[in-house]
């Protein structure tokens, strides 16, 4: 047991006096109960020891140290130092203990399988000592602290009434009266009124003392009507009889004993644990299990069911599970802020401490320095003998050497602090390591809710739309409400929940609400027609699901090798880094590295080219102009002519026009020129992004009037589409579907406005590095993620219609990565370009065919006349 007689420092105003005060540790609260004497029953007040940190000074005087908690300061004297170090250190000892002991936030039901791996992460936590040997271990002063100090008599204070508090005079006089009646009825039986098993039988609310030398609020730990049940007091006198010391060696002999098999009972206890631990994950799992039995069922029945109230009972019975889980969401969130606070006190005090230890080496030079300089002054004397014994006598010297030896015993104290504080220090921040490992451990949890929470209004939106689509068979009444559920559910905030202090690994899953992502591109397109609203609704809540999901497996280790990688250089790693896609803070630095490796900017080039389409107006300003409302009009930055970036949009394309005349515009550099404009945000680097696009990367031709290359493109994807996809492509041929209607527009502008503004930026991340294969290789990875939906449709119409929207309906990024830079291997370069060179001729061949026989054809109706 950790107890034992302090003197505390009362403060009231301006007098400050100490009061002995019996301090006994309660392990079960992490609580440091005080008491008058080691015989009261109530205790005077208690001090937090898990929120608590600890100080000594040697300025104080020697013993003196400092419990800090958040609302109070405690200023105690132990009767030596070696037993102030005793104190500091159990304490430290106890507070990690407790701290580490406590239970962490609870998992049940049916979030027990989607928080296994959390569980398993936080759980799975090992306390090990670190072997930093700040301050070697304080041998126990038996004298001072101890079960044997509560026999010794209390320490004496110079008046009987200055130990007295007398802010509690009812506390006061129940000790008294207990005292007198347990010394009767007790020292006759047995020689000890003391109890230390267990002292936790006061109320719980016990807080700080506030008596007549403290500041800070205290209420007694009394039942309703103030006074000790009469149940509880016989308790304790029973306990305290059956408490004493031992009397004799015998008797120490036995209780070694005991302790060695009371440490034997608590490794058993131990083990229990383990095992009971064991078992409750095997009943969470069978929970889990029967969860998704149940769930199973539930969609049997509903699709089983007959009657069209039957199944808007279960779209009932969905609604409120998605309550259930808000509310639980809601409950984590309040958890997280309130660790949150913990932390930032913890911050705070960490940050004091090493002031106070900066401060404390100060001091320490100096007073060496000192020493220094005396040192060489004792020298310089006493190498000259006569000098020494005309100015220094003996006196002095005698005076001087006992100042060294004080300074020295300064020294030794000082560095006796240090000491303790680094440990302090080094412990501190261990437990906020702790803390920040419990926070992010909630962090994951509270993704895990809601990726299911987005989940489960994916679910309820598609029963919705089959519900829509039935609704002309329905009665009136149900029609109507079903309706009604419609309007309701395209209300619902799709937006990201508020996250303002959040860690920087999690801040892009639970990014701050908004309608727009980072780029300015809409969460949720903005359908005209109610069935595509619905639509819309699912992808986004879909997109959301896979984000958050994918989040601490996949992202958060993406971005940690991001943020490794210093100086930009071409590796094998980068590519593979840059195919799975750079994070949005890393992204702009890599765009400007890489049009900077192909393209050097020219100095003044681009102002130069905005002086001349201010002097002169080009050919294609009209055409830019009527482009320029119809650039990505799911974007806020240009959904309106008085949007921020039109203007800049516009000196672009117009500087472009003059950099290469024999382009000058083609219709889809604009979009081109808005996705470099949002990622880099310079104009000029907009600019020279665009240049390197179509000069670098695109073949020759490829934005030229003719669209020769373009064309070329679309022959040679048609004959990758018969090798990677031959089911698909025969599909096509059987109901004649020109598949190049569709991807001559995802070539020419690298698919912007064809995929979620997510998905369209990881693709330009690979494009803008490895060239115009990327574009293959996604188009191809785009027609085969939806291969089977379109090998099920039957008619030709239906098959254009689908083929015309279905690329915004893709929502799982890492999948489509997947498909394409792993499934349609091998896809080499050097076959890419044979077989744009052999189409190449084949289409000039053509071309001029058509040229002649158009020439003939004007010939003949020349010769023929009017």
């Amino acid at each position: 047991k950790l107890c034992g007689y302090l003197n505390k420092l009362g403060i009231k105003g301006p007098i400050k006096t100490w009061k002995s005060r019996w301090f006994f540790y309660d392990e079960n609260k992490c609580r440091l109960l005080y008491y008058r004497t080691a015989q009261d029953i109530n205790p005077l007040g208690s001090i937090d020891v898990s929120s608590a940190s600890f100080d000594c000074k040697m300025e104080n005087g020697e013993g003196v140290f400092e419990i800090r908690t958040p609302s109070r300061a405690f200023t105690l004297k132990a009767i030596s130092k070696q037993a102030m170090m005793y104190w500091l250190q159990q304490l430290q000892m106890r507070r990690w203990e407790f701290c580490n002991t406590q239970s962490r936030f609870p998992s049940n039901g049916i979030l027990a399988c989607s928080f296994a791996f959390v569980s398993c992460f936080v759980f799975t936590f090992v306390d090990v000592v670190d072997n930093e040997d700040f301050l070697p271990l304080v041998k126990t002063p038996t004298e001072a602290v101890g079960l044997r100090a509560a026999s010794l008599p209390a320490p004496q204070t110079s008046t009987a009434l200055q130990n007295i508090s007398l802010k509690h005079p009812w506390t006061e006089i129940q000790n008294t009266v207990y005292n007198i009646c347990g010394s009767k009825q007790l020292w006759g039986s047995n020689g000890n009124v003391f109890s230390f098993d267990e002292f936790q039988e006061h109320p719980e609310n016990v807080d700080e003392e506030q008596e007549a030398e403290g500041a800070g609020d205290f209420k007694e730990g009394t039942l309703e009507d103030g006074r000790m049940g009469p149940r509880l007091n016989w308790i304790r006198k029973a306990r305290w009889m059956n408490s004493g010391f031992p009397g004799s060696e015998e008797l120490s002999r036995e209780k070694i004993s005991v302790d060695k098999v009371s440490v034997l009972q608590q490794q058993i206890l131990t083990l229990t644990e383990e095992v009971k631990s064991q078992k409750e994950l095997v009943k969470l799992l069978h929970k889990a299990l029967e969860a998704a039995q149940q769930e199973k069922r539930v969609s049997s029945m509903y699709l089983t069911a007959t009657e069209d109230k039957d199944r808007l009972e279960l779209v009932r019975h969905k609604v409120r599970q998605i309550a259930d889980l808000t509310t639980q969401l809601e409950a984590l969130e309040r958890e997280k802020k309130e660790l949150e606070q913990t932390l930032t006190l913890r911050d705070s005090h960490i940050q004091e401490l090493k002031e106070h230890v900066q401060l404390l080496m100060e001091k320490n030079h100096a007073k060496q320095e000192v020493i220094m300089t005396l040192t060489e002054q004792m020298a310089r004397e006493l190498s000259d003998p006569l000098q020494e014994a005309n100015t220094i006598t003996v006196e002095t010297l005698y005076k001087q050497q006992e100042e060294i030896e004080h300074l020295k015993d300064d020294i030794d104290a000082y560095k006796t602090q240090n000491q303790f504080l680094n440990s302090e220090i080094h412990q501190v921040t261990r437990l906020w390591t702790s803390v920040a490992e419990n926070e992010k451990a909630l962090l994951m949890k509270c993704a895990c809710l809601q990726a299911r929470n987005c989940q489960m209004e994916s679910k309820y939106l598609t029963v919705l739309r089959k519900l829509q689509e039935a609704v002309p068979g329905l009665p009136n009444s149900h029609a109507e409400l079903v309706k009604n559920l419609i309007q309701e559910a395209l209300q619902w905030d799709v937006k990201e929940e508020t996250e303002e202090a959040l860690s920087f690994e999690l801040n892009t899953a639970l990014c701050p609400s908004s309608e727009y992502d980072e780029y300015g591109f809409m969460t949720v397109p903005d359908y005209e027609i109610e069935d595509w609203k619905l639509l819309a609704k699912i992808q986004a809540l879909e997109i959301k699901s896979n984000k958050l999901r994918s989040q601490e497996i996949v992202e958060k280790p993406l971005r940690d090798r991001w943020n490794s990688i210093g100086e930009l250089n071409p590796c094998a790693e980068l590519k593979s880094l840059i195919r799975s896609g750079i994070p949005v803070e890393h992204r702009q630095r890599v765009w400007r590295w890489m049009v900077s490796r192909h393209c050097s900017p020219a100095p003044g080039h681009y102002q130069r080219l905005l002086e001349q389409s201010r002097s002169t107006e080009h050919p294609a300003c009209r055409q830019i102009e009527l482009d320029l409302p119809r650039t990505l009009t799911n974007n806020k930055h240009f959904s309106s002519p008085t949007s921020q970036l039109i203007p800049r949009l516009r000196r672009v394309l117009l500087a472009f026009s003059w950099h290469n005349p024999a382009i000058g515009y083609c219709q889809g550099l604009n979009r081109l020129a808005a996705v470099a404009l949002l990622v880099l945000e310079d104009e000029e680097s907009a600019f020279w992004c665009l240049v390197y696009i179509v000069e670098t990367l695109m073949p020759a031709d490829y934005y030229s009037e003719t669209l020769i290359t373009s064309q070329v493109d679309q022959r040679v994807f048609k004959d990758f589409l018969s090798e990677k996809l031959p089911r698909l492509m025969a599909h096509f041929e059987q109901y004649r579907i020109d598949v190049s209607l569709i991807t001559f527009n995802w070539f020419l502008v690298a698919f912007v406005d064809s995929l979620v503004s997510d998905i369209l930026l990881r693709v330009w991340d690979a494009f803008l590095y490895e060239g115009t294969k990327v574009i293959f290789r996604y188009a191809l990875a785009i027609l085969k993620y939806n291969e089977e939906e379109i090998l099920r449709i039957h008619d030709s119409v239906e098959i254009y219609q689908y083929l015309r929207f279905f690329t915004r309906m893709i929502t799982d990024g890492r999948k489509l990565m997947n498909i394409a830079f792993n499934d349609l291997n091998p896809f080499p370069m050097k076959l890419l370009r044979n077989r744009r060179s052999m189409h190449r001729e084949e289409l000039e061949a053509e071309l001029c065919e058509l040229e002649q026989i158009k020439a003939a054809y004007v010939k003949e109706r020349a010769e023929q006349g009017p």
